[in-house]
């Protein structure tokens, strides 16, 4: 019984199209690592302080000339967490909001958000560091585990910022109240304990619009190609002689590809009137289209 329940835990998981439980995995094994050594310390066990190098050597440091000591942590800090709380809702805040932007979009898109936010947000935060009356910043640096989060809850709010989600007590809320209430909040718990850390994670927001935005016109920059070239290639496949669209359409039904001008059109739509402003048509488009990893 318990093979069978954790195959099929394995199986829903971890076998998925999804890269958000392989980045949460990763985030909860740091954790715990971390908080194992603090326990053998206080059981002596250790003589070092395993934690407290673990703490300095994977959170990315304001300090230029330190992080140049360790660069590194421009890739080990957006897994580092010290708060079991702050990890908790990280993590949901992730599974719910990454859920939804592939529900739209493809995975290739969300990795490319998510990591080119984090070093984004490491050049920015390393960048203010520069600055002098930053430099006395409480160096809590793990708090900048957030900046690629924040840029995916900018980033769903933005594609559709009229989608709603019910929460317990609180009723029915539109996706783009509860990404401005959490932006705001984190916003300023990162900057009262961190000021360079708070300019580096309101920055990253606006990238998260700011990558929606492009892809509403038809700039993708998760992907070398913009829509010109990809329109020019369906207009050789729509030329194709018999024989070879027959071919093909043994492979593959012809409704079964990808329309990337009707797509955009639908993400239009969205960013003007809502996702409930689609029709049940248009819906299963876009849902078919964000299970094609392009």
């Amino acid at each position: 019984m318990k093979e069978s329940v954790l195959k099929t835990f394995w199986r829903d998981t971890y076998r998925s199209r999804s890269p958000i439980p392989f980045i949460i995995s990763v985030q909860v094994v740091v954790f715990v690592l971390i908080h194992l050594f603090d326990l053998f310390r206080e059981v002596n066990l250790l003589q070092v302080s395993l934690y407290d190098y673990a703490i300095d050597y994977l959170s990315l440091p304001l300090s230029f000339s330190q992080f140049l000591k360790q660069p590194w942590s421009i890739i080990t800090y957006p897994f580092l967490y010290t708060g079991l709380f702050q990890l908790l809702f990280d993590c949901l805040w992730l599974y719910w909001m990454g859920n939804i932007f592939l529900n739209f979009l493809n995975k290739r898109q969300f990795l490319f958000l998510y990591f080119s936010a984090t070093f984004l947000g490491a050049c920015i935060y390393l960048g203010l560091g520069f600055i002098p009356m930053l430099q006395n910043s409480v160096q809590l640096s793990f708090r900048t585990s957030t900046f690629a989060l924040g840029a995916v809850v900018a980033a769903v709010a933005t594609l559709v910022p009229r989608y709603e989600l019910r929460l317990l007590l609180l009723g029915t809320i539109s996706l783009k109240t509860i990404a401005l209430i959490y932006i705001c909040v984190e916003l300023v718990f990162t900057g009262l304990m961190n000021k360079a850390g708070g300019i580096s994670f309101l920055a990253i927001t606006f990238w998260g619009i700011l990558f929606i935005r492009s892809l509403n016109k038809g700039k993708d920059f998760s992907s070398l190609k913009l829509r010109r070239p990809i329109k020019k290639a369906k207009m050789k496949v729509m030329h194709q002689d018999k024989t070879a669209s027959a071919n093909y359409s043994s492979y593959r039904h012809a409704s079964d590809l990808p329309n990337q001008e009707e797509i955009d059109e639908i993400l239009d739509k969205i960013s003007i009137g809502g996702y409930e402003s689609l029709t049940s048509r248009e819906k299963e488009v876009l849902f078919k289209a964000s299970k094609d990893d392009q």
